[in-house]
């Protein structure tokens, strides 16, 4: 379906450097004109600009470097089809090459230095490219594409010789793509198509190739960018430059390792802000995935949760087949915004709808019981007998003729019907002819989407491949998994949109006065106590309980009073993490007696496995609520994380946990605690009465500010657990550890 494009926003394009975790500032990025370069209290950028890559993919003069035209060479094809290129774009083509005059009757020049002008973009063929990107940046080209492989793919060696090429880019005006890259970006685009297109980020070109052929079915594509070991030109680079393009209508991405996650996030955010779908197949997911893509393209691919939290955060649609990539990315870029979300399910066969039906309900899409009245009016044309309430099953001859226009119509005329779903398992001419000549008609005369599954295995019949496929206003699917995919995504893209406020506008920028004494509070390298680590949570305001830490019976005795009975006695140390597996615990003591017996106890035990204490923790018992756990870790890509679950001993059991990559506001921590398993147990089950929500969403807040303000410094921190207790009561902190990097 044709939908509006999106309007471009002239930016500052000079060049992007956003840092990575614990890197200083080397040149910080705007993002917007005039506008002061701007850090997080984490020190990491607010902000990044659109790299100009206008003269990348429309250069006005091009050097191919390695040129050849003797035959049998690989460089030769790759020359002759740059040639193409460079004729397709208007621009100037210079060889080079030093033992050649003339390439395919170009002249040729003997190196880079002898080239007759500055050039936009240089193709480098040579098997040792750095001694030609350094001539490169001495010859002030602004753009580099490195064919060769051999870089981090390969190893330490490899990884370093990487270094040195990304090393020499960072000293110049150069930018550069790959190494261990291809001429994707150098393709024969259609020029025949119209309407919004999609641009293509991978990298691994051949996994780019289902997207490309999408053009061979009517869909426009407008810029590959095969982005390799990403040395300096990187995914988020094209991102942000795709999401300002006013022809871009989606964006499809091939994803194996993310070179900076902070980057990431700026030009996903660049996306979320401008409505710009970006849909990706993130590799990785497996322990074996992760270790293929590293070989592959020698970068990090990041913990997938944190992946996983972090594109969903930004409203990163991801997907796991390249099927799913295509059939989304279309739908996405051409699809006008919904009216409404209901979806309907018309079939001409009561199985064919009910299993659908099924699967759409399972997949999370809301399908309506239509009106009493639009029942009515569909059994105008449809038996009685049959149902029409949704899924809308007309029972086959109605296609046939004048009523099958007429049911279509009255579907799509119901205010809560947003989306109309089709699916025909099998063609059965002509009435399955009549059938999508009737879909696409009347997709031609709605705002309405209208999605076809045409089922059959053979996809020849003149139906599909000259009435679907004709149409720029229906969305055709081969499979009923894909379809329903790309329709979710379709409704979950448009309402995250609508609702989008980036959280880059509110993340802190100056440090909260509860820093000061947290700074006092942090040991380098260290583990703190359960004592210490408390007293860096009352620090930022989160609640703990009552206590006190003493190294006596006698002061236990005195101090169980002060908190009062009944008490709970913990052994306090730096080094202690599983202090209920030591029996270093005791809980519900009610008498001075008690307390007496304990403190003994707990220390013999400490003595007895080697434990070293600071004391004896006498704490205030906290009973009513519902245990959680709230931690912040470091990801190696995304910096501090913080993770909120269920909590207590079997916390490493249940795994029922969710993350989020600051910076985020209250809505997305809420989101959070939507997705976890056990989030009943918050509203209250078997007679207990709801917890505190609002109190467990502002611990996970400051946890998130003690994380960006701790930065690099807090390694770890886990509460666990953090008492919920019930609505209007708060939530306390029973059990803290932390450590120092």
């Amino acid at each position: 379906m044709l939908g509006s494009t999106h309007g471009a926003l002239t930016t500052d394009s000079s060049r992007a450097r956003v840092l990575a975790c614990g890197e200083q500032p080397r040149l910080m990025a705007h993002g917007r004109p005039d506008e002061p370069a701007a850090l997080d209290v984490s020190g990491r950028p607010l902000h990044a600009d659109v790299p100009d890559l206008d003269r990348f993919f429309r250069p006005r003069s091009v050097a191919v470097i390695g040129a050849s035209d003797a035959e049998g060479r690989p460089n030769t094809g790759i020359t002759r089809q740059l040639a193409d290129w460079a004729e397709r774009v208007g621009a100037r083509l210079y060889p080079v090459h030093p033992n050649r005059p003339s390439v395919f009757g170009i002249p040729c020049s003997p190196s880079v230095s002898d080239l007759p002008e500055q050039v936009d973009l240089a193709v480098v063929l040579v098997g040792d490219p750095l001694p030609v990107v350094e001539e490169l940046a001495e010859a002030k080209a602004r753009f580099a594409v490195v064919f060769a492989s051999g870089f981090a793919e390969t190893g330490e060696a490899g990884a370093a010789a990487q270094r040195r090429l990304a090393g020499v880019v960072e000293r110049s005006g150069l930018r550069l793509l790959g190494p261990n890259t291809n001429l994707n970006a150098f393709e024969r685009f259609r020029d025949d198509l119209d309407g919004p297109a999609i641009a293509l980020i991978t990298q691994s070109g051949h996994q780019g190739r289902p997207v490309f052929a999408l053009q061979e079915l009517g869909i426009r594509l407008s810029h590959w960018a095969p982005t390799g070991n990403e040395a300096d030109l990187e995914t988020a680079d094209f991102l942000s430059y795709f999401a300002e393009q006013p022809e871009v209508g989606a964006i499809a991405c091939y994803v194996e390792g993310l070179k900076d996650g902070r980057s990431f996030l700026l030009a996903a955010d660049r996306a979320a802000r401008r409505g710009v779908p970006v849909v990706a197949v993130k590799v990785g997911r497996t322990e074996t995935g992760a270790r293929t893509a590293a070989s592959h393209t020698g970068k990090l691919t990041g913990a997938d949760d944190v992946i996983d939290a972090a594109m969903r955060q930004y409203g990163v649609i991801r997907v796991d087949g390249l099927d799913e990539l295509q059939d989304t990315a279309a739908l996405l870029a051409r699809a006008r915004p919904p009216r409404a979300e209901g979806v309907v399910v018309y079939s001409i066969s009561g199985g064919t709808g009910a299993h659908v039906a099924d699967l759409a309900a399972e997949a999370g899409l809301g399908l309506p019981v239509l009106s009493e009245a639009k029942q009515a009016e569909l059994h105008q044309w449809i038996p009685e007998y049959l149902n029409v309430a949704n899924p809308v099953d007309n029972g086959g001859h109605p296609v046939g003729d004048h009523r099958g226009r007429k049911i279509i119509d009255a579907i799509l005329a119901d205010p809560e019907v947003g989306v109309l779903i089709c699916p025909v398992t099998g063609p059965f001419p002509p009435l399955s002819d009549r059938l999508v000549r009737d879909l696409v008609d009347a997709a031609e005369e709605t705002d309405k989407l209208v999605c076809v599954v045409w089922g059959s295995p053979v996809g020849t019949e003149p139906a599909y491949r000259e009435v679907l496929l004709g149409s720029s206003r229906v969305a055709t699917f081969r499979t009923v998994g894909n379809c329903l995919t790309a329709v979710r995504a379709y409704l979950a893209h448009h309402r995250f949109t609508t609702a989008y406020r980036s959280p880059f506008d509110d993340a802190p920028r100056t440090p909260s006065p509860s820093y000061r004494k947290a700074q006092a509070l942090m040991r380098p390298g260290e583990q703190l106590s359960e004592h210490a680590g408390k007293q860096l949570l009352r620090a930022y305001g989160i609640r703990v309980p009552r206590e006190q830490l003493v190294t006596s019976a006698a002061a236990a005795v005195r101090a169980a009073g002060l908190v009062g009975y009944p008490v709970v006695m913990k052994a306090s140390g730096a080094r202690i993490a599983h202090k209920t597996e030591l029996g270093l615990v005791k809980v519900g003591l009610t008498s001075a007696s008690q307390v007496r017996d304990a403190y003994r106890e707990l220390t013999d035990i400490a003595r007895y496995e080697g434990v070293s204490l600071d004391g004896v923790l006498v704490c205030q018992m906290v009973e009513q609520g519902v245990e959680m756990v709230v931690g912040v870790t470091h990801d190696d890509l995304f910096g501090p994380t913080v993770t909120v679950g269920l909590g207590g001993v079997l916390v490493e059991v249940l795994r029922d946990t969710a993350v989020g990559v600051p910076p985020f506001g209250e809505e997305q921590a809420r989101e959070m605690l939507a997705g976890l398993r056990g989030r009943a147990l918050l509203d209250g089950v078997r007679g207990r009465p709801p917890a505190d929500l609002d109190a467990l969403v502002e611990v996970v807040l400051r946890v998130q500010r003690m994380a960006l303000e701790l930065g690099d410094r807090l390694a770890e921190l886990d509460i666990n657990p953090l008492m919920v207790l019930p609505r209007g009561q708060g939530a306390v902190a029973l059990d803290a550890l932390a450590v120092c990097r």
